[in-house]
């Protein structure tokens, strides 16, 4: 049986070169896959992936255990997305944040914050809000699914969601400055 990532970013942390390439080559295309998904550009793409794992290599002592690896990666690579889009002003061609019923939360023509400023307000999420988000909009996971990563009903996940997304509605309009 294969060592769950967790006990591998352990085991990296403490210098297994072994675990870190096992890690990279298990979620390599997952994570390149998600970056050029919103750049839709395969250098682009690559340049942001090779970040991600610099950044999780810095990060590496800082790793516990008890944290799921997936999310935290996927949080890391989203922050190198959002640091790589900052610095190439090129944002407005590559985000869109669409709640359930379809709605481009993000649509220039509906916003009244530009995108970048939009960008510097997301901080003003808390990293539960971000994480919901992430889990079921980045990582396209289920209310169910969420459920079972925060250890919550499937009722209180949908709702944690709606709250978030009503939430980052909210920063995006303007309302909340």
């Amino acid at each position: 049986m294969l060592p769950a990532d967790e006990q591998l970013m352990a085991a990296y942390a403490e210098g297994d070169m072994q675990a870190f390439e096992l890690l990279y080559h298990r979620h390599r295309e997952r994570i390149l896959g998600y970056l050029f998904n919103r750049l839709r550009d395969r250098d682009e793409a690559e340049e942001v992936f090779q970040t991600v794992f610099a950044k999780l290599h810095a990060a590496r002592d800082r790793y516990r255990e008890d944290i799921p690896f997936l999310p935290w990666i996927f949080t890391i690579a989203r922050n190198a997305l959002i640091d790589h889009l900052r610095r190439n002003q090129s944002v407005s061609r590559h985000l869109t944040f669409t709640d359930d019923a379809g709605v481009d939360v993000a649509d220039p023509r509906t916003q009244r914050l530009s995108i970048g400023d939009a960008l510097a307000e997301l901080s003003s999420l808390s990293p539960g809000q971000r994480q919901v988000l992430e889990l079921r909009f980045d990582q396209d996971l289920s209310f169910e699914d969420i459920a079972l990563q925060l250890q919550t009903s499937s009722g209180n996940a949908r709702q944690l969601v709606s709250r978030a997304v009503r939430r980052l509605r909210k920063i995006l309009s303007g309302k909340e400055m």
